[in-house]
């Protein structure tokens, strides 16, 4: 039987946040479970090993209304490629009237959705939760899980030169915006404190972005350099068995935070300008906030208040 879930919001963070769900439902029905998803999720890069996924199929709609599944005759592309996969049953993690025709006209017969014309206050992860213990009874409380292959990992360690006798740190230091993105200084002095504890090598994780690539070029270029191995030039795919073997990760509120608390590693999630729910969903989140804060939210600014000396508190509570 095949079954289909679409979860289009936009991020790896977004659809990290859902795989409980998606897991859940694979092993109630036996099988794996594809996915339409936006490009942008990035599903292809941290899903492909997954056993409990079967395949991402890519929703092609861009800001400018110029992609294939845009549009009125864009939902019609859509139909004709649902069709051809003829699935049996599906999950609509929203409550887009749009995507409930299409799933009826793409003549799926079991149609499961969030009410209809309900999206304002739909929480995160609560709503998902509610919508399948309604429908199935099922009741999930497990962390988001990334399967990954056992040679990958042992490749990776062999290849970055990986010493168990070390703290190997994975530092996410880019971020989706420029209200997450840490500053550099903030992430040195951390790295000061941290590399007079133990011997320790830091991975650098960050995209291509320029105000990405300017934090990055901070840090590589202070004293610290020798203990810095960036990996911009490296796909989500390929970093995977890097953070696998990783002891613990420091993350702004960006994909890399997502992926890391996934795949078992604890995780000190920089949350700068987001819900906290976004770094906190996870039993291997442990969330920092801005000074002066009690919690965090969509304009709370507060990426400059991101305290160094806290996260480093934080990092030794864990590791002990």
């Amino acid at each position: 039987m095949k079954i289909l879930a679409i979860q289009n919001r936009m991020g790896i963070g977004d659809t990290v946040i859902f795989l409980p769900f998606i897991k859940a439902l694979s092993e109630k029905f036996n099988t794996p479970i594809s996915l339409l998803v936006k490009e942008s999720s990035k599903a292809d890069q941290y899903l492909n090993q997954s056993n409990y996924i079967d395949q991402i199929i890519f929703l092609e709609r861009d800001k400018n209304n110029k992609s294939r599944h845009d549009g009125f005759l864009g939902s019609f592309n859509l139909i004709d490629d649902l069709k051809k996969h003829n699935f049996k049953k599906i999950f609509i993690f929203n409550s887009s009237l749009r995507f409930y025709l299409i799933a009826k006209l793409s003549g799926i017969p079991e149609i499961y959705q969030y009410p209809l014309f309900n999206k304002n206050k739909q929480h995160i992860t609560n709503t998902p939760k509610k919508f399948i213990q309604t429908h199935f009874d099922l009741d999930v409380k497990e962390d988001p899980i990334l399967q990954i292959n056992q040679n990958s990992i042992f490749n990776a360690k062999k290849k970055f030169n990986i010493d168990e006798k070390e703290l190997n740190i994975l530092l996410g230091i880019g971020g989706s915006g420029p209200t997450k993105r840490i500053p550099a200084e903030t992430f040195l002095k951390l790295i000061d404190q941290i590399s007079k504890i133990k011997k320790c090598k830091f991975f650098l994780a960050t995209g291509k972005n320029e105000d990405e690539q300017i934090i990055l070029n901070q840090i590589l270029h202070s004293k610290f350099n020798d203990l810095c191995i960036p990996l911009d030039n490296m796909s989500i795919k390929e970093t995977l068995p890097l953070i696998k073997n990783c002891n613990i990760s420091i993350c702004n509120d960006t994909g890399f935070g997502h992926l890391s608390a996934a795949l078992g590693i604890r995780t000190i999630t920089l949350m700068a300008d987001a819900p906290l729910i976004y770094g906190s969903y996870s039993s291997k989140m442990f969330p920092i906030i801005p000074d002066g804060e009690t919690t965090v939210s969509h304009n709370t600014n507060g990426k400059d208040r991101i305290n160094p000396d806290k996260i480093f508190e934080k990092f030794l509570k864990i590791l002990n």
